[in-house]
């Protein structure tokens, strides 16, 4: 469900306009906004009581479990990036393999579509044969795991997640190293922009390409192959923002 500031004739008129189903809960006085100390406070004029965007997932128990908010009004979460982060084998994901050597590489996104502000979430699932690692980021003396995306004006990149590594005793030369084995996800959250010059381009919509670089060194109990790299890409469609308002008679005033 969600929750809102507006009336229940604004959510309506909204819900109708955007072929919304699932309930839409109407907070006029930001009673619930403020129990989950969500309430933006520095929103003034018509955006007075509205709250931070964001999600609250909360589990059968009826235990708030996670928080996903951002303190901006236009950057925000997905509902499916949201999802890809608290249940990634349930994602319903974008997926494309990519030719590498030595590994297996699906490339895999959150969302095919947003709007100007979305987070979506582009992940590389990497799958390594038996006796087969990659050196994780921060060893010393060895060529790391690198996931590296293009920047480019249309999206904001965030940080880079790396899965916790295992640690890998090469016993010839009695040292101890940080690896990455069998089946693992690097993954990296998008922000689409959201800036005036940005949305003007948009017209009815757009697909931007998202490009970076998948580079490793695969390596055996006894032998390390020669550095290598995939490219990879992601294709997002970006629709406009719904900027129509209410009926002047059922507007925040």
């Amino acid at each position: 469900m969600a929750v809102s500031y507006d009336s229940v004739d604004i959510l309506k008129d909204f819900a109708g306009r955007q072929h919304i189903t699932f309930p839409l809960l109407a907070d006029p006085r930001s009673e619930i906004i403020g129990k989950y100390n969500v309430l933006d406070t520095e929103a003034k004029g018509p955006t007075q009581g509205m709250a931070h965007p964001g999600f609250v997932y909360i589990d059968s128990a009826q235990h708030v479990k996670e928080k996903f908010f951002e303190a901006g009004y236009i950057d925000r979460y997905t509902a499916n990036n949201v999802i890809a982060k608290l249940f990634p084998e349930l994602t319903e994901q974008v997926q494309r393999k990519v030719d590498a050597p030595h590994v297996a590489l699906v490339l895999e996104q959150s969302d095919p579509t947003g709007i100007p502000g979305s987070r979506i979430t582009l992940t590389a699932q990497v799958e390594l044969g038996p006796d087969l690692h990659v050196y994780a980021p921060g060893v010393k003396g060895y060529i790391p795991v690198e996931f590296k995306l293009d920047p480019i004006p249309e999206v904001k990149a965030g940080e880079v997640k790396y899965p916790e590594s295992q640690v890998l005793f090469l016993d010839a030369i009695k040292e101890i190293v940080p690896v990455f084995a069998g089946k693992f996800r690097i993954s990296q959250d998008v922000t689409i922009a959201a800036s005036r010059e940005f949305m003007k381009s948009l017209g009815q919509g757009k697909t931007i390409s998202i490009h970076g670089e998948f580079k490793y060194q695969a390596c055996d109990k006894t032998v390390c192959y020669k550095p290598a790299s995939a490219p990879v890409t992601w294709e997002v469609a970006v629709l406009p923002l719904d900027l129509q308002r209410s009926p002047e008679a059922i507007q925040h005033k």
